[in-house]
This record gives structure tokens, sequence and C-alpha cells, in this order.
């Protein structure tokens, strides 16, 4: 049987002209590097987030809030403890820093959030701020 290729007219392959192709691709997320993973939910008063995050002590999470701007990071430290005798023969864990921040549609007051962190899950209650009425001066 006959080998049969196929002719692309408006295929290049070029290395040169694949390598400047590639500074306009956009930029792809390291798989193996983990990701805070979150939901996001929000009723007419506040925005209520629940963020995975195994493994991490409450004392290395940080948390953020910039008008409506929400950034989370959290360090996960390295557990160097080893057994006489015991050799490690796989480590899929993670350690190092991630970070994750949003924005949401309003902003949010600081100052009567709150955050708390149970079994591996991050909720933080985010109230929204009011929007001021706007103020008429008085022309004199």
């Amino acid at each position: 049987m006959a080998n049969i290729s196929r002719y692309e007219p408006f295929e290049i392959n070029d290395p040169l002209d694949n390598l400047f192709r590639g500074f306009f691709r956009p930029v792809q997320m390291d798989k193996d590097m983990p990701q805070i993973r979150m939901d996001v939910k929000e009723d007419e008063t506040t925005y209520a987030v629940h963020a995975d995050m195994p493994g991490v002590a409450k004392d290395d999470i940080h948390v953020t809030i910039d008008g409506n701007t929400v950034s989370i990071s959290a360090e996960v430290k390295k557990n160097t403890e080893q057994k006489e005798g015991e050799k490690v023969l796989r480590r899929e864990r993670y350690f190092g820093r991630v970070s994750r921040s949003f924005a949401l549609e309003n902003e949010v007051d600081e100052a009567t959030a709150s955050a708390r962190y149970q079994d591996g899950v991050l909720e933080l209650v985010l109230p929204k701020k009011t929007a001021a009425a706007a103020k008429r001066l008085a022309i004199q």
C-alpha cells in the first residue's frame, strides 16, 4: 500500500517562524504547580469564598483586601523528618508558596470581613461596602 501524504498550503514548518510565533501565544500555567481551588458566591450583601488549602497551617495563610481585589497566599512547608533506615521512594506533595488574586464587582468592607480555616478549607465572608449616596452641594 502506498504511503499518502497531504500537502497543506497554509502550514508553515519553518523553525524560525515557529520561534517567533511562540512570543504571541498565551502563556500556559505549569500543570504541576498547585492552584488554590475555590468557589465564590454572592448574595445581596456579602461574598462568600471557600478555598481548598489542604496541608497548610492556619498561621501560614495570608489574606489581603484592597478595595475589590482579594489576594490569598500560603506557604506549604516541607516536612523533612525521616527515620533511620527509611528512604523516600516517591515525593508528590508540593511545598513552597502558592497565591491567587481575584477582583469582585463591588468593593469589600474589610473592617467587617471575617476568615475561618477548618479541615483544609478557608472560608471568607466578605461584606460589600454600601455605596455612599451622592451628596448634593448647596451652591452659595
